[in-house]
């Protein structure tokens, strides 16, 4: 097991960064449709800003309309340009321009303009593993109850050492239960699910940004394989909130309980 501290000990800054583009194919415009009165990178912003361990709340986006309503309900936003292929190259981009600004952070968290049920505890969460001199990059599992959640593609499952370094990530469910029936299965393993927010420390992050695309990413189009495959650790977190992402105007329909 790593040693660790508390994070509040270690002096490290860190910027929670949401990156945010106009055009999405399933769901162009997604970061300003209204929810209850107010917009889903608004909501994604104000969670964000509840976390005690980030310096710095910084929406990174390509578009003007998009900047011009964060600028509008005083958050603090950045241009960046439109060829990213990522959002994690969207936050590279970003930790340099701040960085020639004189503007430096150790820690960097990619948070999803589309999660508008993030909870500033589960940020607090995936930083708090960075108490550790050992974590270069972290992100939240949580544990799959549903049998129909495990062989959902959709739901990306993870399966950690003891230690919760992930060894693999797939849209399969891993590992396979022998001698089960389907339906048997999350009552003879514990299976868990990738929650999709990352942390890294920011030279991390910008060798990461660097390298191409990996044989199992371009199988399953899951980006953690890439760093996996060339020998970067992922450390893992788990957490007991449920996060709900946007990707079609039909998901909003999810939100049911949201204020």
């Amino acid at each position: 097991m790593p040693k660790s501290m508390d994070f509040s000990d270690t002096g490290l800054t860190v910027a929670g960064i949401i990156p945010a583009r106009y055009a999405s194919t399933r769901f162009p415009g997604k970061p300003l449709v209204m929810i209850r009165g107010m917009s889903m990178i608004e909501r994604v912003y104000r969670q964000a800003s509840g976390c005690a361990l980030l310096n710095a709340v910084i929406v990174a986006t390509d578009d003007g309309r998009i900047a011009d309503h964060v600028t509008g309900f005083g958050g603090r936003v950045i241009m960046t340009s439109p060829h990213h292929p990522s959002g994690t190259d969207r936050i590279a981009e970003t930790l340099r321009m701040l960085a020639g600004n004189g503007e430096h952070y150790d820690i960097a968290v990619n948070i999803q303009g589309d999660e508008p049920t993030i909870r500033p505890e589960q940020i607090e969460s995936v930083v708090s593993l960075f108490s550790s001199n050992e974590t270069r990059i972290a992100t939240l599992i949580k544990v799959i109850d549903k049998t129909e959640d495990l062989f959902n593609p959709n739901v990306v499952k993870v399966v950690t050492d003891k230690t919760g370094r992930a060894l693999l990530f797939s849209r399969s469910p891993i590992p396979h239960i022998r001698q089960h029936p389907d339906e048997a299965w999350t009552s003879a393993f514990t299976f868990y699910r990738h929650i999709g927010i990352y942390a890294y420390r920011t030279q991390t992050l910008q060798e990461i940004s660097m390298l191409p695309p990996a044989p199992p990413e371009t199988a399953e189009s899951l980006e953690q394989l890439r760093w996996l495959w060339n020998g970067y650790s992922i450390q893992t977190n788990i957490t007991d909130f449920e996060t709900i992402g946007i990707d079609t105007p039909e998901d909003l329909s999810k939100l049911t309980n949201i204020a």
